[in-house]
């Protein structure tokens, strides 16, 4: 299981509104850079494009844990 940190932000949902969820390999500038290589990030000149699979279904169940904060 892969557990985020808490994301410093916060968002006031609306009723009827909707949330997106985007999956990416890269959080640049936060953390260094990954050319996905398996080389020395720092000093890699060629890259790799990832590929990133989201596992779901019966098999792989998953969710995401949203805290409601009172008013």
């Amino acid at each position: 299981m892969i557990r985020l940190s808490n994301m410093v932000t916060a968002n006031r949902f609306a009723k009827g509104h909707r949330i997106r969820l985007d999956i990416s390999s890269s959080n640049f500038p936060q953390y260094e850079r990954n050319l996905n290589t398996g080389g020395n990030n720092y000093n890699e000149t060629r890259w790799v494009v990832a590929e990133n699979s989201v596992h779901h279904g019966d098999r792989y169940p998953s969710h995401v844990l949203l805290p409601v904060l009172p008013d």
